[in-house]
């Protein structure tokens, strides 16, 4: 049986949720806490503290055109996790500045990457702490050109293409 104090759908459960909306705005306002994101999720939170319990880093990253942002991630993150933080640290501040705008985020991998030490991290199961990164780190933003053999699938895709035109061209002759 169902809690009816947090079950979705019952008075009690909308109280709350209007008593816990307001006080949330009032903390997310206190430039305390400016590094918590507006729309906070559990795992936001959850890092933030391990931020300041020693279990996550807190990591800045340096974008091409020289301006820098934050991101929290825990100690144990893989680089797909950075790249998830960085993604989202961005859309919010995107959407939070220019209203909503979408970004393709396959062509800003496609094209960027991120680099610790003059390393690129191109492998997105590799841990972080594998590079040695440690709180307030510095991430940059850096160009790549992946090399031919990254992009082998794209052969194919034109074979496929090609092939898809020569049939097309021999049933019109007949």
């Amino acid at each position: 049986m169902q809690n009816p104090l947090t079950e979705r759908g019952t008075s009690s459960y909308y109280q709350r949720t209007s008593q816990f909306e307001p006080l949330l705005k009032a903390l997310l306002e206190d430039p305390v806490l400016s590094d918590v994101p507006k729309k906070p999720t559990l795992s936001d939170i959850e890092t933030l503290l391990g931020v300041e319990q020693g279990s996550a880093m807190k990591l800045t990253v340096l974008k091409i055109d020289n301006t820098t942002f934050d991101v929290a991630v825990l100690n144990t993150a893989t680089v797909r996790d950075l790249k998830a933080a960085v993604q989202k640290k961005v859309d919010s501040v995107e959407e939070s500045q220019l209203g909503h705008r979408h970004i393709s985020w396959r062509h800003v991998w496609g094209n960027f990457c991120l680099t610790y030490n003059h390393e690129k991290l191109l492998k997105d199961d590799a841990m972080l702490r594998d590079f040695s990164m440690k709180t307030n780190d510095q991430i940059l933003f850096t160009r790549h050109v992946p090399s031919r053999e990254a992009r082998r699938h794209s052969r194919a895709k034109k074979r496929r293409f090609f092939h898809g035109l020569r049939k097309n061209v021999n049933t019109e002759k007949y």
